[in-house]
C-alpha cells in the first residue's frame, strides 16, 4: 500500500459522526484549503480524497464561490482544475503595489500570433509555423515560449528528420484562463462566420472573438494572502 493510500485511511473523509450540516462545512473547509495552499490548480482527483464519497465537489465549489463573492479573490476553474485568483481590477492595485508583473516581457504581436496558431493547430512543426507564415519562426521565438512555460514539445511529426511538434501545456491554460483547449473559440465557426482566415492573422489582426494572448492579467494569478 502506497503513501497515500495509508494518508487517505489515516483521514476520516465520510465524518458520519458529524451532523450534515457541519459535515459539510467541514468538506468546504477542507477543499478551500487544499486550494488555497496549491500554487497550481488543483484537480478533481485530488480534492476527492479529502471529502467523502457522498460529497458533491462541483456543489461545494459553488458554495466556496458563493462566499467569496464581494471578496478580492475568487476560485476560478482552470486548466483542468481550481485555483485561488485575484480579480482582474484589482491587478492595477496589485502592480503598483508590488510591481508583480512589472518585470515580466509581454509577449509581442509575432509571439501572440505563434503562440495562437500552436493553440489551434497542435500538435504543429517548427517549419509548419514557418510555412504558415511565410518566414521562419526563430528557435530563439520559440524558446521564449517553452521558457514563459506556455508550449512543450509533442510527439515528433511523421516528416523526414521526425522533427518535434509543438503543444501548449497547462501553464498556457492556467495563464489565459482556459478549463480545457475546448474553451478556445471554435475555429470552424469563427472561419464560417468571416471572423478568422490565413490572410487576417498574416496581417497581425486578432479578431473580437478570439482570445488576446498578451500578459495583461499576470497580476490577477493566485491570491498570495497566505
Amino acid at each position: 500500500m502506497g503513501r497515500r493510500a495509508r494518508l487517505k485511511e489515516d483521514l476520516d473523509t465520510e465524518l458520519a459522526d458529524l451532523p450534515p450540516e457541519l459535515r459539510w462545512r467541514e468538506w468546504m473547509g477542507r477543499v478551500e484549503a487544499v486550494i488555497f495552499a496549491s500554487p497550481a490548480p488543483v484537480t478533481r482527483e485530488v480534492l476527492t480524497r479529502v471529502v467523502g464519497r457522498g460529497c458533491n465537489l462541483d456543489l461545494i465549489i459553488d458554495d466556496i464561490r458563493d462566499e467569496l463573492r464581494g471578496r478580492p479573490y475568487e476560485l476560478v476553474s482552470v486548466a483542468g482544475g481550481w485555483q485561488h485568483r485575484t480579480r482582474k481590477v484589482f491587478a492595477e492595485v496589485i502592480r503598483t503595489a508590488t510591481g508583480l508583473g512589472d518585470q515580466v516581457r509581454p509577449l509581442s504581436q509575432q509571439e501572440s500570433l505563434i503562440l495562437m496558431c500552436i493553440a489551434y493547430y497542435q500538435p504543429i512543426t517548427r517549419g509548419e509555423l514557418s510555412q504558415f507564415f511565410g518566414k521562419e519562426v526563430s528557435r530563439d521565438l520559440i524558446g521564449h515560449l517553452r521558457g514563459l512555460g506556455f508550449i512543450a514539445s509533442g510527439p515528433r511529426a511523421p516528416q523526414p528528420g521526425a522533427p518535434y511538434t509543438y503543444v501548449t501545456t497547462k501553464g498556457f491554460l492556467s495563464h489565459f484562463g482556459f478549463y480545457t483547449l475546448r474553451d478556445l473559440p471554435d475555429m470552424e465557426m469563427l472561419e464560417d462566420a468571416g471572423l478568422l482566415s490565413k490572410d487576417k492573422l498574416l496581417a497581425g489582426e486578432f479578431p473580437d472573438a478570439l482570445p488576446a494572448f498578451d500578459d495583461d492579467e499576470e497580476a490577477t494569478d493566485r491570491a498570495e494572502t497566505g
